[in-house]
């Protein structure tokens, strides 16, 4: 037995809550072309993403360690497949569009540059005087600009829905600015659940990360009253916490948050009398989110992770290096452009010096920027 789009479509109309996005009513593509025999549009959008040179690149970038600090560490892509699962799990339990939400968060971290939030950082002071970056921005400049797979137009030429969703993400690190995109309206919910599904994500494995390396000692985790309360719960002993009770913790903890939100979002939903999608876009706050009651655990989680793992010694030491090496390419590159490769020197000619740099460092893997590094100034580097 074989679906065609059509019916494709038709289950999805009759599945989906009725203020679920449907691929149906997509306000469609900026450039006209014919859809897939066996793939609604949205799935079409995910299997884009996923064949991008921007989505194989997120394999050697930054998490929170970098590259080289070992293989068992989450990388910005690990980190994206977790958020496409998370999303997945809400969409399904809210009766939304399970498509629109994992290209959404499948695509929400491609403008990342590397070295992670650091690097973020260092190029917005980078650029600050030549039209600035955001990676909210520059994942929407490569969807529609930089990834160059077919002769009729540049990008992926994906829906509205996929880019609005990608533009409008936000969390607590991620304000978004969606100029284009009807700023003054809420981006469907499927775009609203990847924004949750993507602090679940790191919250969790952060912790995970930050444990396994020992950056973060198990007794610490009952300094916040989440932790200390899920260690009761499941009766482990965070003075003792091996390997395999580390990932009992961690996979419950993630269960709970996505419980959370799930049951947090379809009260808000029913107290807000939403009925269509027009009632999701137009109600003056997000309708996804987590209940009071853990929405005061997670920001505590949050300040844990902040202090006792973004801001240790060894995290800050990675931070400082990326920013020497970063602002040390970028000057390079900058003032004596004929180092850039040939294809960098063309988009400088046709976008500005400082635009196409930005574009080719944003780019960059971890391990990439490393080596362009010790190729221009170490003596030695070949």
């Amino acid at each position: 037995m074989r679906y065609t789009r059509e019916e494709l479509l038709e289950l999805e109309d009759r599945a989906l809550a009725p203020y679920a996005m449907r691929a149906a009513a997509t306000r469609g593509r900026e450039h006209p072309e014919p859809e897939s025999a066996y793939r609604t549009p949205f799935q079409k959008d995910r299997d884009r993403v996923l064949h991008t040179t921007a989505f194989r690149r997120l394999e050697y970038k930054t998490q929170v360690f970098v590259n080289y600090e070992g293989d068992y560490y989450r990388t910005r892509l690990t980190h994206t497949l977790e958020v496409a699962q998370v999303a997945r799990s809400l969409a399904r339990a809210l009766g939304l569009n399970e498509d629109l939400a994992e290209v959404v968060a499948l695509a929400h971290d491609l403008g990342h540059p590397p070295f992670g939030h650091a690097g973020e950082r260092v190029l917005a002071d980078l650029m600050a005087d030549h039209g600035g970056f955001d990676h909210n921005k520059q994942s929407l400049r490569i969807v529609t600009w930089l990834e160059r797979r077919y002769p009729g137009f540049r990008g992926l030429n994906l829906t509205w829905e996929v880019r609005e969703g990608i533009v409008k993400h936000e969390t607590v690190y991620d304000l978004p600015s969606a100029e284009g995109y009807e700023p003054q309206l809420r981006p469907t919910l499927e775009a609203q659940i990847v924004n949750l599904a993507d602090e679940i994500a790191y919250n969790a494995h952060d912790l995970d990360d930050g444990l396994r390396s020992g950056l973060l000692e198990p007794h610490m985790l009952a300094e916040v009253e989440l932790l200390a309360w899920l260690a009761r719960e499941l009766d482990l002993d965070l003075e003792r916490l091996g390997e395999f009770d580390r990932r009992v913790f961690i996979r419950e903890l993630l269960g709970w948050m996505i419980t959370d939100v799930i049951e947090a979002t379809d009260a808000a939903i029913a107290r807000a009398n939403v009925r269509t999608l027009e009632d999701v876009r137009r109600h003056p706050g997000a309708l996804a989110g987590y209940s009071e009651a853990m929405a005061e655990r997670i920001a505590e989680l949050r300040r844990f992770l902040y202090t006792r793992l973004y801001r240790h010694y060894h995290i800050v030491r990675q931070v400082a290096k990326a920013r020497h090496v970063l602002e040390r390419l970028f000057e390079g590159y900058t003032q004596t452009p004929e180092m850039l490769p040939p294809t960098v020197q063309q988009a400088a000619e046709e976008e500005g010096l400082f635009r196409a740099v930005c574009d080719y460092m944003a780019g960059m893997t971890d391990r990439y920027a490393l080596e362009e590094y010790a190729r221009l100034f170490d003596p030695y580097g070949r």
